[in-house]
């Protein structure tokens, strides 16, 4: 059977329960190997797992499903009202996704399926994702070698009078063009002033003589992502982005030292922040997130998150200061937690890049 199915009826055992109605497109994605972006439900019964979904999808989903991965794939327009009551007669716990439900959705599903009892799962698929396996962090990784590709790319492309717009462009269609899925995000592009807002929108400006330029993006591989985040320079290094993209540069390479099996999470975000405060600066932000199948997975990479690190996990470590209304400076990778230390997927220079 699936190894991933394996697990996680292993897993909803030892929490005694029964099934499971699977709703979230990432998940079902995941466990069934197919693109999140076929609408589908996985039921996980006593006897069965069963795929719903409909004509447009059935005949892609069982190229892609093999007969070891013991899936039944049913065509909803086959399923009758009696077919969704019996799917989990004699089931008394049957677990669903609490934090992807809408209430008016849970009140359907417990009167589609006449459940006895829907018990919430707390992100058990979620947290069974976020340790990757070979193929998934191969697939990872050429994601990242798109977007290195990328970057090296926009050092020849960008040009003084150049729009942020002009620039977001070019990289979607770069990663459109170049082997990826499409992207993981809309791409980061904000110079000089705009910097210094972490999450900015590409705008009308223009780059400029001296301009300071984050750009962050990331593209998708076999449906994984890529996160990367550079900070780069229009002819020059004015003194003070200097000093400020060192202290982030010192500190994204200490923390790639301590990615590894056990770390705490909590201790390794408190590392970075406390280096910040003895310079005057603040982590406004998450050190960093895990990534996958979604640009943003567990773990999350924060001071409030009190877990450790696990071996073949794989986050981001995105330190950054904004000197409001002034310029910000962020550098970021996408790293593949180790026994020893992390290792970084995205593997574009983080010395100073001046176009």
């Amino acid at each position: 059977m699936n190894e991933k199915l394996v697990y996680l009826r292993n897993k909803l055992k030892t929490q005694n329960i029964d099934g499971m109605i699977i709703t979230n497109s990432s998940n079902v994605s995941y466990l069934l190997g197919i693109p999140s972006s076929i609408e589908a439900i996985l039921l996980i019964t006593k006897k069965e797992n069963i795929c719903i979904t409909d004509a447009r999808y059935i005949e892609l989903i069982n190229k892609i499903i093999t007969v070891y991965d013991e899936i039944v794939v049913t065509n909803i327009k086959d399923v009758s009202k009696d077919d969704f009551e019996n799917y989990f007669a004699f089931h008394e716990n049957i677990g669903f996704e609490e934090y992807t439900l809408t209430y008016m959705e849970y009140k359907k599903m417990m009167h589609t399926y006449k459940l006895n009892n829907a018990v919430e799962t707390d992100k058990i698929i979620e947290k069974q994702r976020m340790i990757k396996d070979d193929d998934e962090i191969q697939n990872i990784k050429k994601a990242c070698e798109i977007t290195d590709n990328c970057f090296k790319h926009l050092t020849n492309f960008i040009q003084i009078g150049m729009t942020e717009k002009e620039i977001a462009f070019e990289i979607e269609k770069y990663f459109k063009l170049n082997g990826a899925d499409d992207i993981s995000f809309k791409p980061i592009v904000a110079s000089g002033v705009n910097s210094s807002v972490p999450h900015a929108i590409p705008t009308d400006k223009k780059i400029e003589e001296f301009d300071i330029i984050t750009i962050d993006m990331g593209c998708k591989y076999n449906g994984y992502c890529s996160d990367m985040t550079r900070t780069i320079f229009v002819k020059g290094v004015k003194p003070e982005y200097k000093a400020v993209y060192d202290l982030v540069l010192k500190n994204q390479l200490l923390t790639l030292d301590e990615i590894k099996d056990g770390k705490s999470i909590k201790s390794l975000s408190q590392l970075v922040e406390n280096d910040f405060k003895l310079y005057g600066y603040d982590l406004v932000h998450s050190l960093g997130h895990g990534v996958g199948l979604q640009i943003h997975e567990m773990p999350a990479v924060s001071a409030k998150n009190d877990t450790n690190l696990k071996q073949n996990e794989v986050i981001t470590s995105e330190p950054g200061i904004y000197v409001f209304g002034r310029f910000g400076v962020r550098i970021e990778d996408t790293v593949l937690v180790g026994k020893e230390g992390g290792t970084a997927l995205t593997n574009t220079t983080k010395d100073y890049v001046i176009i």
